[in-house]
């Protein structure tokens, strides 16, 4: 489904494929040659997506943007089956494998890798080049990389990086359900306009 969000409507290069089931929502831009395979989301909540030219974006990925982070994928990427990629910023040549999570503000630098169920959080910037092993966690510019029961080490990394405040606009000691939720449920309001292409 091709869907107009916010008076933005997706813009797909004629050459570029997109599957019947899978949607593709505001302010996106699909590159050349790029293919958009079944039950992937691409999500602009107010702010861009751009993927570039001959990218894959594989089964039940799911991509979003916000007014406060845009998405930006470089050339010749693929993103995965079952994947999580929000608000950061991908470079040319990027590999992410089924299931891994890339968040808000992070950078993938060329040719970089996440592998299976491998984590870059908020404001983590991966190397060009770098990989980061399966299910593990990348945190901290520059990045970091721990074992997922490596817990206090990444907490001790990750917790000077804000998530509330990045991802939500609250400060750590005001956040709560409540005030998330309501915020949310205001900004995603906006898709009562919504219209099929």
């Amino acid at each position: 489904m091709i869907i107009t969000h916010d008076n933005k409507t997706p813009r797909i290069d004629p050459s570029a494929y997109v599957a019947p089931n899978a949607v593709v929502c505001g302010d996106v831009s699909i590159g050349a040659g790029c293919r958009i395979l079944y039950g992937a989301q691409l999500i602009a909540e107010s702010g861009s997506i751009s993927i570039g030219r001959e990218c894959i974006v594989m089964e039940n990925a799911v991509l979003r943007s916000s007014a406060e982070h845009a998405l930006s994928i470089g050339n010749h990427c693929l993103i995965g089956p079952q994947t999580h990629v929000v608000g950061c910023t991908i470079e040319d040549e990027v590999f992410v494998a089924t299931g891994a999570a890339i968040f808000h503000s992070a950078r993938l630098g060329k040719g970089s890798e996440v592998r299976i169920n491998g984590v870059v959080h908020i404001k983590t910037h991966v190397a060009a080049g770098a990989f980061v092993p399966i299910g593990w966690v990348a945190v901290g510019t520059p990045a970091q990389m721990f074992a997922p029961h490596e817990h206090d080490k990444i907490w001790d990394v990750q917790k000077t990086l804000d998530f509330p405040l990045t991802v939500y606009g609250f400060e750590r000691a005001d956040a709560d359900m409540v005030k998330i939720t309501q915020r949310l449920s205001h900004k995603l309001a906006a898709h009562k306009d919504d219209t099929l292409v």
